[in-house]
């Protein structure tokens, strides 16, 4: 038997860093007024399905998103889950294009920032955890750009492109119980239908 569990990935709306093209990462950066829009902006999509619950990061420009979505939707206060959290990018958080950044730059990423990779197994887990725990449910998590990117790379093991503010990205983690394996399939990324080959 397959279990299906649904996850609603959308990043927080819009903050002032964002605008300004400024590395937030782990810094906790509260969203603006555009980005209150946008979180009301992404109920019209999200009421098409039918969800059991909303879950997000910590930080407060996720947690607001989600809060707004939740009351929208009818849903209940929406968990804080510590493994959503936006990667930590360490000396880079603040900075924006420029010979300062430039000089933390690495193939790959930045000197004292967490790996991506760390990011992307960080965030899979609290996707594995959420479907273990509620294996069939229909679930919005609202987190950040980075840790869904980096998180969806590694668990269709292809490239996934910026993921854009409040934009809906719709993917089923899909469970066998009888040989215990996992897959993952993604429907919509950043609000539009993928073209299957």
């Amino acid at each position: 038997m397959t279990t299906t569990t649904t996850f609603a990935l959308i990043r927080h709306g819009q903050t002032d860093w964002n605008a300004a093209e400024r590395i937030q990462g782990a810094t906790d950066i509260p969203l603006n007024d555009i980005g209150r829009g946008q979180a009301a902006d992404a109920v019209a999509p999200l009421s098409a399905y039918g969800w059991d619950f909303i879950v997000s990061s910590p930080l407060s420009r996720a947690a607001e998103t989600a809060d707004l979505i939740g009351h929208r939707l009818g849903l209940d206060e929406a968990r804080r889950i510590p493994g959503l959290t936006e990667r930590n990018y360490g000396p880079a958080e603040g900075l924006s294009a420029g010979a300062e950044l430039e000089a933390l730059r690495f193939p790959g990423g930045f000197h004292g920032a967490e790996t991506e990779q760390d990011v992307a197994a960080r965030g899979i887990d609290a996707l594995r955890d959420l479907a273990r725990e509620h294996p069939g449910a229909r679930i919005i998590v609202v987190a950040h750009g980075t840790l869904i990117r980096l998180s969806l790379a590694h668990a269709l093991d292809q490239h996934i492109g910026s993921i854009t503010n409040a934009s809906l990205n719709l993917v089923h983690h899909h469970h066998a119980q009888a040989d215990d394996t996992t897959a993952w399939q993604l429907d919509l990324l950043n609000g539009e239908p993928l073209t299957r080959v």
